[in-house]
């Protein structure tokens, strides 16, 4: 799961997959802005076929807060 959450994250960000650990904030570390965050999150809805609740989204902000929620979720 960390493996494939992070793959997605370099979609999204210039950091490069070793460059982004369980602890990089989506903005403050891979500088992903709030309209970014939410492409992200569309991303991983399509990839896992779930469906984040909107008030849910901005609990998510590490990668390591996204693994964890896709791991009790899917």
């Amino acid at each position: 799961m960390k493996e494939k959450v992070i793959h997605i994250l370099t979609e999204f960000t210039q950091v490069p997959e070793e460059g982004i650990t369980l602890s990089s904030g989506l903005t403050a570390d891979l500088g992903l802005s709030s309209l970014d965050v939410i492409e992200v999150v569309l991303a991983f809805e399509e990839e896992f076929g779930i469906e984040i609740p909107d008030d849910e989204i901005w609990e998510l902000a590490t990668a390591g807060d996204i693994v964890d929620y896709l791991e009790a979720h899917v």
